[in-house]
């Protein structure tokens, strides 16, 4: 049997993951004395209203090889191979740990590098579940996973600055200079790191340069996993971006699935962000 393992940066929480039949490891979140564990005793909504409630940035930490170990210990138990899926090594230090944890198994644990976060991980996730049911062994999933996660392509567009300016990831100056024009950033996974790629003056002009830059990747794969993204405690920014987006989708497809953004990217990236993952052509 092959059970598959995913970390919460996934933005996979507890109950979904029972649902697909897999198995979750969660990042710690600590906001202040307080410290959850992602999506099994904080879930995404109870991220966002702390998130908005707090002055100080959460802090996130890795996923530490004592606990790869142990969750690789009861899921081998009954013999299982088990394949990890993690959040990109140059995000985290989580994918080096889960590696060295994996090396005392004897080859019945396969750790695979995402090379994303967020809704970028969590289609390469779905395209593994695939896989499985199609009766594919645990080398030819991992062989297949690292083929194919080089096409995804993870792209968002940011409400807010504020949320990188507190976590130091552009300046003071920068971030109240782009508040005050209505600047939206859109940001993206390259090459396993998150890297701005656009920005556009306010929000009908931030989702069309996201339009484009979904077809400069080559369009989307609609017979792989996609699925849209939003954060913070309402999804009216991605309602207005469907609106916004017809022509991706038209006559291609009738299911467009979304899903919350959670802690890990959450933390950077503040309410009202919406996002997009898929696999291009």
């Amino acid at each position: 049997m092959i059970k598959i393992l995913i970390d919460s940066a996934s933005d996979v929480e507890m109950g979904e993951a029972e649902e697909l039949g897999i198995f979750l490891i969660p990042i710690k979140v600590r906001f202040g004395d307080e410290e959850y564990s992602d999506g099994v005793n904080l879930s995404h909504r109870e991220f966002f209203e702390k998130l908005i409630e707090s002055a100080e940035l959460p802090q996130t930490s890795q996923i530490n090889e004592f606990s790869w170990e142990e969750k690789f210990k009861e899921l081998t138990a009954d013999g299982s191979e088990v394949i990890a899926i993690t959040i990109s090594s140059k995000l985290s230090g989580t994918y080096a740990c889960a590696v060295k944890a994996a090396a005392k198994f004897g080859g019945k644990v396969r750790v695979v590098d995402s090379i994303q976060a967020c809704i970028g991980e969590r289609i390469l996730l779905q395209y593994a579940i695939r896989l499985v049911k199609e009766g594919r062994s645990a080398a030819e999933v991992v062989k297949e996973l690292d083929n194919k996660k080089n096409r995804i392509q993870l792209l968002a567009v940011l409400d807010t600055l504020a949320y990188l300016r507190k976590g130091g990831r552009i300046s003071s100056v920068a971030a109240i200079a782009g508040e005050m024009l209505s600047i939206k950033p859109v940001i993206s996974v390259v090459d396993g790191e998150v890297k701005l790629v656009g920005k556009a003056m306010g929000s009908k002009k931030s989702n069309n340069l996201l339009n484009q830059l979904v077809e400069k990747c080559g369009g989307i794969d609609f017979d792989m996993p996609y699925v849209l993204g939003y954060s913070g405690l309402s999804d009216d920014y991605l309602q207005k971006y469907l609106r916004d987006s017809e022509q991706l989708w038209k006559g291609k497809t009738d299911n467009i699935p979304s899903s919350m953004i959670g802690s890990t990217i959450g933390t950077h990236v503040g309410p009202n962000a919406i996002a997009v993952a898929f696999f291009a052509k």
